[in-house]
């Protein structure tokens, strides 16, 4: 959430930086700023009416001593008109508050000052590509091999849940966890403490994030509660309301979780196949740091996600996301494409953000700094990675028209068979 202190002192720079995103707030910006105006007058005014409320009672007391009655039922009419004022006053104060929160709660956070100009994805800058070899330009579908290959049956899933849902069969099913266990286990040998999570997360959870309110038709909602979109949701508010002490930081959090999200925003598109499913399964990355080293840690986040498609020697490139593109909590993106064949063009498997202190104001995550002083957190997630669109790009990319060749680092959990026909 952004600070309302920093909109007010420099605005123009505070309006300049979120026109980055394609969209004009200045609007809402001025409505904060006016609302926050009035704020302050009545609480200038409750503070005004306090200290005379103070001041008759200290001179109730001295009439007292002089037993003077009529004088105190005059002050203590007076008393009960400030109590009735300072009243209407506090309920016009949460009100202000409640209208102030709201329209904060939509405003996304601050790009980073160097980010890419643009209006959508197209605009997205290329950082560099892996390919390790040569690329493959052409092939069946992920979806046509997986169905032939008796790997996915799309046609359950939609009998069962709906469109958009998936049923993995036999050794599908076992690649699936397979590739969960390859992954966490590389994020817990490289400093990351496992964790497994609740799947139905409060609506302050999903507040504290930046899911909710502006996310909210995209999730699925049970009762007062909410499935997860993303386990970056419970990981990051693992340290809601805490304040940490500077030696604990950074800490390092991963988790395999499945994830859901209705994708209001995607008719139409990427209605075959894994990439857009309603639920789907994710190995998520969650960094919580220092105000000094997020930036650092965001580049050790992105070389620990491209590490994962490295151990599948997969093609993919990294893209740094243009201020239309960029998500509603971060400052910095970067993506991971992978390469489909079939598509021939790279699709996103990973996205890695620093949210810097957006998501920890939200929450109020603190750490004692080194003059002991409460300072917000920053907080970081990657995806590492989406483990469906992983089984999709290993498809496309290692069938041969014939049969599906193995990855090397898959045939341990598959009793070591080199294919599958």
């Amino acid at each position: 959430m952004l600070d309302i202190n920093k909109i007010e002192s420099d605005f123009e720079k505070v309006n300049s930086n979120l026109k980055k995103r394609n969209k004009d707030f200045k609007l809402e910006l001025n409505q904060i700023v006016e609302l926050n105006s009035k704020r302050k007058k009545i609480t200038f005014k409750v503070e005004e009416l306090k200290a005379k409320k103070n001041k008759i009672s200290k001179d109730i007391g001295i009439l007292a001593k002089n037993n003077n009655k009529n004088e105190i039922e005059k002050l203590k009419k007076e008393v009960s008109k400030i109590n009735q004022e300072v009243e209407k006053l506090d309920n016009d104060l949460r009100l202000i508050n409640d209208e102030i929160n709201s329209k904060l709660s939509y405003i996304p956070n601050i790009p980073n000052d160097n980010i890419p100009l643009g209006k959508d994805e197209n605009d997205n800058i290329e950082i560099k590509t892996w390919k390790n070899g040569k690329i493959k330009n052409d092939g069946e579908s992920h979806w046509d091999i997986a169905s032939k290959l008796g790997l996915v049956d799309f046609e359950l899933g939609s009998k069962l849940s709906g469109s958009r849902f998936v049923v993995y069969t036999n050794l599908g099913a076992k690649i699936i966890r397979a590739l969960a266990d390859i992954l966490i286990n590389r994020h817990t040998n490289n400093g990351y403490k496992e964790m497994y999570l609740p799947l139905i997360v409060n609506k302050e959870n999903m507040y504290g994030t930046g899911q909710l309110p502006k996310f909210e038709e995209d999730a699925y909602k049970i009762g007062d509660q909410y499935l997860i979109p993303t386990s970056e949701v419970p990981l990051t508010n693992t340290v809601r309301d805490k304040i940490l002490e500077k030696e604990q930081l950074p800490i390092y959090l991963t988790s395999f979780t499945q994830c859901f999200r209705k994708e209001a925003g995607s008719a139409g598109r990427d209605t075959k196949g894994l990439i857009r499913l309603h639920q789907f399964n994710k190995v998520e990355m969650v960094k919580i740091t220092d105000n000094k080293t997020s930036y650092e840690e965001l580049e050790k986040m992105l070389i620990d996600a491209e590490e994962c498609l490295q151990l599948f020697n997969l093609p993919y490139r990294v893209v740094e996301l243009c201020g239309g593109d960029i998500g509603f909590s971060s400052a910095k993106t970067y993506d991971l494409e992978v390469w489909f064949p079939n598509q021939n063009k790279y699709r996103e498997i990973s996205s890695c953000s620093n949210c810097l202190d957006f998501q920890s104001k939200r929450i109020m995550a603190r750490y004692k700094n080194d003059d002991n002083k409460n300072e917000y957190v920053h907080t970081l997630n990657g995806s590492g990675l989406a483990i469906d669109r992983l089984f999709a790009a290993i498809l496309e990319n290692y069938y041969d028209g014939d049969k599906l060749l193995i990855p090397d680092i898959l045939k341990p959990y598959l009793g070591n068979i080199d294919f599958i026909k």
